[in-house]
């Protein structure tokens, strides 16, 4: 029996022999990428390699079928897989089996400032976009926070390029695991919604690449990332998706990236152009792909039909043809023709919980007068207060709307949470515009027709009675808010909020606002109030993870990955120019919208240290329930030469009486440099867990990169010998202590 056992694993063993070596080369999956990708496109017609590259519907390209080289199949992220849309429109397809996940907005992630969290997302969505049989995730978005106005900040890591940089390598490395690509989006300088088709930036080459690539460059060096979307807007004149300096010269040949460039959905413009601007894959041209009213207008592509006909004219050669089809066949055998990815999941309890673990370590707690939180509610009267306590917000804000399996609302949350030991109250305090549906979904109903007199009184009135008044509002996914296409109007809150918060605190001393928003808003009630909880967008299990933190079954530990200013005025976009763009250019042109990025390097917190402004929060603020202390910082040498390294070291203790998690943050200033440098800069992080009483050493390892700048003229990143100085805080303007240190040359 045995004998024939054998026998029969050998004669097994042998079949797989004889049938890998009838696979052809760019079938077998053993064989280099390069190779077999090589041996792919010397198979394929022109016609074919021209059909790879562009739009076959609204989210998906074509695979050469004579071949069996399947096609590549899109979605949209990045908190969560969209639904299932018609061939050629934007409207749902009508699915009974597409409802999500929806994860926290990546504003919610950043805050997080942990690494750990942002691997757990990446895997999590790349499971269900895997199990959804798509090949490409349109995410991460990693563009920079320049301004508060910009409706798609929520889709963002923040305004610090450092920080982004560390979160997104986790995210892209996950999610692809799953087999399924990361799209790092929206490179580059989409820093804007107004008028994002036709801005047309400019900035000093130290600030693109010191400010607003370090996070690209990030997601694929050390991410690995196989696909970048490129933006809307135009550099220095041409289109970010039709721009050889960005796709080229910069992506390709500066920082190696070997995957394939994807054009952001009517971003391109111009058929030369695209064929010698590094684009490689043409989607959306036309929001309907039937609209030429031919047969398939996806053949109308200025990267189909036209391009084949320059090529049947003699006009342009093949070259650039082969290397869009190559890195497209790249993009197809490490996703759609990748036999060893696994099979995915969706809506698993494991998603749920890690959705509601990265809200919950993403919400940051602003202010906590009188440690009024956590609450202790038993027998106690709490009054809820806001639409956006009841408002789903998965829904909407463009491209990176959702249809979930559920959404926990945070008066539902509340419920959930203190239903059994208080009495719980709502009442509506404003009412926004209501949206009817979004993409052919209907949406709940919401509208209430009183009138904000009546609405404010009946909250007044129900707040003389309450023990604690939850406010739960801020902004919401509608036009002119956080939403795709569009920027906001101001930076204050819309439908009279500061109104309804003004009044019920002049009423109940235990007012609590939770801000539910991606962006920075005003608040000009903040000293009357006595807790502010920043809730993010945080997705399925918002209401859970807003809940979990107030009763304190979480101690927050999110810090802001933003700067909240205190107007407007304070903004460096804003108080130098040019946002959203020379307008008087603009009446003379009318096809483009010339901006110059007046505030150059300093970007959010480093414009306000460098103007000595005190900001609202300032950025990496956040509270926690429990109470660190730093101890004296070390560093292991007292100057370093430009091939070495310096170590810091740092005690930080528990000092309270409960568990929590305190992130340390890392600052160097150049004390003297050749060219202006901000104050500070974040350099380095660590989040730590301890108990009551712990203490734990954090270190960090500092070498030349984190003491240099990009020299313009040079072009090249320089670290100028001199005296620096280390920070140590737990916000950038808490600091807690500091130590200074040389580099020789």
């Amino acid at each position: 029996m045995k004998q024939k056992s054998l026998l029969l694993a050998i004669a097994a063993s042998a079949t797989l022999l004889c049938s890998a070596a009838g696979l052809l080369p760019y079938q077998n999956t053993s064989l280099p990428i390069e190779e077999r990708v090589n041996d792919a496109l010397s198979r394929m017609t022109t016609a074919e390699k021209v059909a790879i590259i562009h739009a076959q519907s609204k989210f998906s390209s074509a695979g050469v079928p004579r071949l069996g080289i399947p096609e590549l199949w899109c979605t949209d992220g990045p908190h969560g897989v969209r639904p299932e849309v018609l061939w050629d429109e934007w409207n749902q397809a009508g699915w009974t089996n597409d409802s999500c996940t929806a994860f926290p907005a990546l504003t919610c992630l950043a805050a997080t400032w942990n690494p750990e969290m942002s691997a757990l997302y990446g895997k999590s969505i790349g499971e269900e976009a895997r199990y959804r049989e798509k090949d490409v995730l349109l995410g991460p978005g990693v563009n920079i926070y320049r301004t508060p106005l910009n409706g798609r900040n929520f889709e963002y890591m923040g305004e610090d390029p450092y920080l982004a940089a560390v979160m997104v390598v986790p995210y892209v490395q996950e999610l692809q695991k799953n087999g399924v690509a990361a799209c790092v989006k929206h490179y580059a300088l989409n820093n804007q919604e107004y008028f994002r088709h036709t801005v047309d930036v400019d900035l000093s080459d130290r600030a693109l690449y010191e400010i607003y690539l370090p996070a690209f460059k990030a997601a694929v060096q050390k991410g690995g990332a196989w696909s970048i979307m490129s933006s809307y807007n135009l550099y220095k004149g041409l289109h970010a998706g039709q721009n050889p300096r960005l796709l080229k010269e910069i992506l390709r040949d500066e920082w190696g990236f070997d995957g394939a460039v994807i054009s952001d959905w009517g971003g391109v413009h111009n058929t030369a152009q695209a064929i010698t601007g590094g684009l490689d894959l043409e989607f959306g041209s036309w929001t309907n792909g039937l609209s030429e009213g031919k047969k398939n207008a996806y053949d109308s592509y200025y990267l189909a039909d036209p391009y084949l006909k320059l090529i049947s004219e003699g006009k342009v050669d093949t070259k650039e043809l082969d290397k869009k089809a190559a890195n497209v066949l790249r993009l197809i055998f490490r996703t759609a023709m990748n036999n060893e990815k696994p099979f995915g999941s969706l809506n698993t309890p494991e998603h749920v919980e890690a959705a509601r673990r990265i809200a919950g370590e993403g919400i940051v707690l602003l202010k906590n007068e009188g440690a009024i939180l956590p609450l202790d509610v038993s027998g106690k009267k709490i009054l809820v207060v806001g639409e956006n306590a009841i408002k789903p917000m998965t829904v909407g804000g463009g491209s990176s709307s959702l249809k979930v399996k559920e959404e926990v609302s945070p008066l539902e949350g509340l419920r959930r949470r203190f239903g059994k030991v208080a009495e719980i109250t709502y009442v509506r305090g404003y009412a926004g515009e209501q949206l009817k549906d979004h993409d052919g979904m209907k949406l709940l109903d919401i509208s209430d027709n009183r009138s904000e007199e009546e609405m404010i009184s009946e909250a007044i009135a129900a707040a003389k009675n309450a023990d604690y008044v939850i406010f739960v509002g801020g902004l919401n996914k509608n036009p002119y808010q956080d939403c795709e296409n569009t920027d906001r109007a101001g930076l204050g809150l819309p439908y009279g909020q500061d109104k309804v918060i003004t009044e019920l605190s002049k009423i109940n001393r235990n007012v609590i606002v939770v801000n539910i928003s991606g962006n920075a808003v005003a608040m000009p009630w903040i000293k009357d109030v006595a807790a502010v909880v920043q809730g993010w967008y945080s997705g399925s299990e918002a209401g859970n993870a807003i809940a979990d933190v107030l009763s304190g079954d979480v101690n927050p530990s999110g810090k802001l990955p933003f700067t909240f200013p205190v107007r407007l005025e304070d903004v460096g976009a804003h108080a130098m120019g040019e946002y959203p763009g020379n307008a008087d250019a603009f009446k003379c042109n009318k096809d483009t919208m010339p901006e110059y990025y007046k505030d150059d390097i300093f970007v959010g917190y480093r414009h306000a240290d460098k103007i000595k402004n005190a900001p609202l929060f300032p950025f990496g603020h956040g509270l926690s329930y429990t109470s660190f202390e730093y101890g004296k910082p070390m560093a292991d040498k007292k100057q370093m030469d430009a091939d070495g390294t310096i170590t810091f070291s740092i005690n930080v203790k528990n000092t309270g009486k409960i568990a929590g998690k305190e992130t340390v943050q890392l600052y160097i200033s150049d004390k003297k440099s050749s060219l202006p440098r901000p104050v500070k800069e974040l350099k380095g992080f660590s989040k730590v867990e301890l108990a009551p009483g712990e203490e734990k050493t954090v270190t960090f390892i500092v070498g030349k990169e984190e003491l240099s700048y990009f020299d313009d003229a040079k072009h090249a990143w320089v670290a100028e010998p001199g005296t620096f100085e280390a920070l140590f805080g737990s916000s950038s303007r808490d600091i807690r202590g500091s130590l200074t240190f040389k580099l020789t040359d």
